[in-house]
């Protein structure tokens, strides 16, 4: 596995312990996958700690504090290079996606976090809890919008999203707010800063039914796969499941519209919204 370049230890707390890590790791003389069998994990899970990819938890800190004999170092620190503003179960999500060179994400049921505007960012989250107190649904609403800013550079990350059509018909915070939403995505695709596919309704069955996925790709650490619920999600970095991940996505860019013509759907259907014509 090759090693990880240098960090940039000030751009980060989690940056900071992955570097720690690697130099505690080699002063030790262990390579990443046998330092991972000391801690019943693999060796792309301690590349990613290394990388600043994946969150180091408190019990990880404590097996490499006794491993690697650091003192406590790592349990100490773990907590700082932990805060995260989003939500427990997307922080480290969200932490690799601002790392990622590359994204790929299925997106089933509405338009992914990255493509949304501000308004539908705002239906969704107070659609996730009706009862929430405004000034958090505006604080989840900005949260989101930082992380649209990844797209503000023209060439990174990639970003190859298939969006069911599902996502693109339900009514999300009304016409006004759909006709924006997709007008936007439109605009980014015709842009070229992103590639946007759409899954017809017509395709019937297809290999992602279990839900959404999103892959990722890093220039120093492995790929992860991301799976998302409601109010839960989970990261996997197997290879094999990985490798599994990236074939289904493959084969639901294959049955989706090409970029041509999703784009003509997409904005075919913004028009749509914009008149009151969307059935």
């Amino acid at each position: 596995m090759p090693g990880p370049k240098d960090l940039d230890p000030s751009s980060s707390p989690r940056a900071l312990l992955g570097s720690e890590l690697r130099h505690a790791r080699e002063k030790a003389g262990l390579s990443q996958d046998e330092l991972g069998l000391r801690l019943f994990v693999s060796g792309s899970f301690i590349g990613q700690l290394e990388a600043g990819t994946r969150r180091m938890q408190p019990e990880y800190a404590r097996m490499l504090d006794e491993v690697l004999e650091t003192g406590g170092f790592f349990l100490r620190n773990c907590k700082a290079a932990a805060k995260s503003k989003y939500e427990e179960c997307f922080e480290d999500a969200a932490e690799a996606e601002a790392q990622a060179t590359g994204i790929r994400q299925y997106a089933p049921l509405l338009i992914p976090g990255l493509l949304q505007t501000s308004a539908y960012a705002r239906a969704v989250n107070r659609a996730y809890d009706p009862t929430t107190p405004e000034e958090t649904v505006q604080g989840w609403t900005e949260g989101r919008m930082a992380r649209t800013r990844l797209l503000d550079h023209p060439t990174k990350p990639l970003f190859w999203a298939v969006l069911d059509e599902a996502a693109l018909r339900r009514e999300t915070g009304g016409r006004e707010v759909m006709a924006e939403a997709l007008r936007h995505i439109a605009d980014l695709g015709r842009r070229s800063r992103v590639i946007v596919q759409v899954l017809p309704l017509s395709s019937g069955a297809h290999a992602a039914m279990g839900g959404a996925l999103k892959l990722m790709e890093f220039e120093d650490a492995p790929p992860l796969v991301y799976y998302e619920g409601a109010r839960i999600g989970r990261l996997e970095d197997d290879p094999a499941t990985v490798a599994q991940m990236r074939f289904v996505f493959d084969l639901l860019v294959a049955s989706a519209l090409s970029q041509e013509k999703s784009l003509a759907l997409i904005g075919s259907l913004a028009q749509d919204y914009a008149h009151e014509e969307h059935p």
